[in-house]
């Protein structure tokens, strides 16, 4: 499994407001490809740039459904309700290593982090790929 990494620029727009991760929120987060290697210093959507729309995916993104925020001991954990998938139909998608979350809800469309597969991959017709989100242990905690 990829691991999540946090953009920068995330904790200081979890500091103005411009995330609610609460339960029941009406903000929407999605999750799009990239083939561009991710900065812990981007901060906004399309940068590192989101793959063009073609074969099965939009550019933009999926949504990753209903979130759900909960504070235990003073641990907060953000997880999306389900897992984005994208199938390739008449040609192929990709290629793409980088599966990145952003806020699409907000006006700058904030990044928040990513996910690094490790190799390039290319989805071709018929073929799907999913991000697996933790429901357990959510896509991110806040000690």
């Amino acid at each position: 499994m990829a691991s999540f990494n946090k953009f920068n620029c995330f904790v200081l727009d979890v500091a103005n407001a411009l995330h609610d991760m609460k339960t029941g929120t009406s903000h929407v987060y999605r999750i799009y490809l990239s083939n561009t290697a991710p900065v812990a210093t981007n901060t906004v959507y399309n940068t590192p740039a989101d793959l063009a729309t073609a074969n099965g995916y939009t550019a933009g993104g999926v949504s990753v459904g209903t979130v759900t925020g909960t504070q235990t001991s003073g641990t907060f954990k953000f997880t999306g309700g389900s897992d984005p998938a994208w199938t390739a139909s008449g040609g192929s998608i990709g290629p793409f290593q980088y599966a990145v979350l952003y806020n699409f809800t907000s006006a700058t469309k904030p990044l928040i982090g990513w996910w690094d597969y490790g190799a390039p991959i290319t989805l071709t017709n018929g073929n799907t790929f999913t991000v697996d989100i933790d429901q357990t242990n959510g896509i991110l905690t806040i000690t």
